[in-house]
């Protein structure tokens, strides 16, 4: 069976989608994935054979509209729900035309798309194939996807829809108990943190020190000169952490790492393998980002969760009403409130039950290598 994965134009794009690419490769499928072409090594560190579907950045989607015409992100929340939604569809008609051809010459038998991977329904579409919709991570995408449809409004006739399709199979990897009670039908799979990994492990990755070890990040996609604001939310949580009696740990890109060394000397800072180094933390303290969180989810570690987007804001307050992060929302992540919410989570020991009670539920979840009989029913049927 041939299978196309469909990411996007970020690095929790490909991450989240690794797992279950990986899995089916192994059972002896042929697979490819797909994403932006500034992804492509992110692609091939995973061990994937990748294709790029647009050689523009993500950030050209954000910010320019179809015709060029510059944009900003709304500050409403339903209004930048929709936003979302409308820029991952104009990535996904940009996509379009280079799947398309790749579908000439290798056709696949069944396309998964991620969360907002709009290529992937309108692909299968064209090409009369199974869709699956992956799930990246927890957040809710239910006012994105009517974004979406809306500015593919006009699009749509041209594969035979007038709506966005609903997929053939919704797989999600959000725990059954952060799941809204109205969410989709869905077969569950386990969160497996993958990430690019850059060099050989040093021991105090996988070791505990003597002092609380707290990791700040902002994600996978923040540049230091992010529209988003990512940059200076990461630089001042930082900077105000570097003074505690505590081991910090900043995860960033290498580019962000070296502009913010100057500034936070002997702080452990830079590209890291978060898959081996979140086990060993205390606190995570982060901008509520969906595959940031699971991956605090998986390891067991309480969460200070800042949510930079509207979006992110509910599944934030999700996770802090199970009692295992504290969820500050824009207004309230002042430095005092910052400061009072690490001493709870970290004093507090309920905090960490909770996480780890959180973490047996992911592990608890079916393996990627458990749904691929689920892809291969779909050709079947």
């Amino acid at each position: 069976m041939k299978i196309l994965f469909v990411a996007a134009g970020s690095p929790a794009t490909v991450f989240a989608l690794t797992p279950l690419a990986t899995a089916a490769r192994n059972a002896g499928h042929q697979v490819i994935m797909a994403a932006n072409d500034d992804m492509m090594p992110v692609v091939a560190s995973m061990a994937l054979p990748g294709v790029p579907t647009t050689d523009l950045p993500i950030r050209h989607f954000i910010t320019t509209d179809r015709h060029g015409k510059p944009l900003d992100i709304p500050a409403d929340p339903l209004e930048q729900a929709h936003f979302t939604g409308a820029w991952f569809a104009r990535m996904a008609l940009a996509g379009l035309d280079r799947l398309t051809a790749l579908a000439e010459q290798w056709r696949p038998d069944v396309v998964v798309g991620g969360t907002l991977s709009y290529v992937a329904p309108l692909l299968a579409a064209r090409l009369g194939v199974p869709h699956v919709r992956q799930t990246w991570d927890g957040v809710d995408s239910d006012e994105i996807h009517r974004g979406a449809e809306a500015e593919l409004v006009s699009d749509l006739p041209d594969f035979g829809l007038d709506g966005l399709s609903t997929p053939d199979l919704l797989i999600d990897i959000c725990p059954p108990s952060l799941r809204p009670a109205d969410a989709a039908p869905a077969l569950p799979m386990r969160h497996v943190s993958v990430t690019r990994q850059s060099g050989r492990l040093e021991p105090w990755m996988y070791t505990r020190g003597d002092r609380p070890r707290i990791l700040v990040t902002s994600g996978s996609r923040v540049a230091k000169d992010s529209y988003d604001h990512n940059f200076e939310f990461l630089r001042t949580l930082a900077g105000d952490l570097a003074g505690w009696d505590a081991e910090l740990v900043v995860a960033a890109p290498e580019a962000v790492a070296e502009a913010l060394r100057p500034e936070l000397p002997g702080v452990r800072l830079g590209w890291l393998p978060l898959d081996v180094v979140a086990p060993t933390c205390d606190l995570f303290v982060h901008h509520a980002g969906g595959v940031s969180t699971l991956t605090g989810l998986t390891a067991g570690v309480p969460q200070l969760l800042i949510p930079k987007g509207a979006v992110l804001c509910t599944p934030a307050q999700r996770v802090a009403d199970q009692g295992a992060a504290v969820t500050l929302l824009p207004g309230e992540d002042t430095p005092a409130a910052v400061t009072e919410a690490c001493h709870t989570l970290l004093e507090q020991p309920s905090y960490r039950t909770r996480a780890g009670e959180l973490a047996a539920e992911v592990a608890g979840m079916p393996s990627p290598a458990d749904l691929v009989p689920a892809l291969e029913r779909l050709l079947r049927d």
